[in-house]
């Protein structure tokens, strides 16, 4: 998880460095073309602020994910990355430009809430609950409230981190 953070910087570090030529992988929505942005997009940010911002949490939250198994986080982030961008693409404003980890942030956070009770173990129920109680707050980006903050990306890599704590989930006895 330093690893992708560390990453994160350094895309935001050669997007200032380039006159902010990283921005165009945000996704604008409903456009064909920009149908390719929706992976990228997860990657790139509109400054330091914004990356710092997504940092903590998503050390954090992809830590308490990636505990389970990598293959399993892997797959998780890949459902929540084309959860969030596909809800992006579709819904977000036209004419305007999203980009950032916030959904993954979003994602993890639901994926960790619902594992637990999904794969029926006490251990990633307690976490569920202590990342609730934590991150509780979060809730509040699903909800357009913010101008300029996409709550598009945030309620879809939400739904996105439910859907893959089904799809990934455990079976029973392993």
């Amino acid at each position: 998880m330093a690893g992708w953070v560390a990453l994160l910087w350094v895309l935001e570090a050669v997007d200032v460095a380039s006159g902010h030529a990283l921005d165009t992988f945000g996704i604008s929505p409903r456009e064909v073309g920009e149908f390719r942005d929706v992976v990228p997009a997860a990657f790139v940010h509109f400054g330091f602020d914004h990356v710092a911002a997504n940092s903590v949490p998503l050390l954090v939250l992809g830590f308490l994910a990636a505990v389970s198994g990598i293959r399993r986080f892997l797959g998780v982030v890949a459902v929540i990355v084309l959860a969030g961008g596909l809800g992006v693409w579709l819904t977000a404003p036209a004419y305007s430009t999203t980009a950032g980890a916030s959904g993954v942030v979003f994602g993890l956070f639901g994926y960790l809430l619902t594992r637990g009770f999904v794969d029926r173990r006490v251990g990633d129920i307690v976490v569920g609950l202590l990342v609730g109680v934590v991150y509780g707050s979060l809730l509040w980006g699903v909800l357009p409230t913010a101008a300029g903050v996409s709550w598009q990306g945030h309620l879809f890599g939400l739904l996105g981190g439910v859907a893959a704590a089904f799809a990934f989930r455990r079976q029973r006895g392993a």
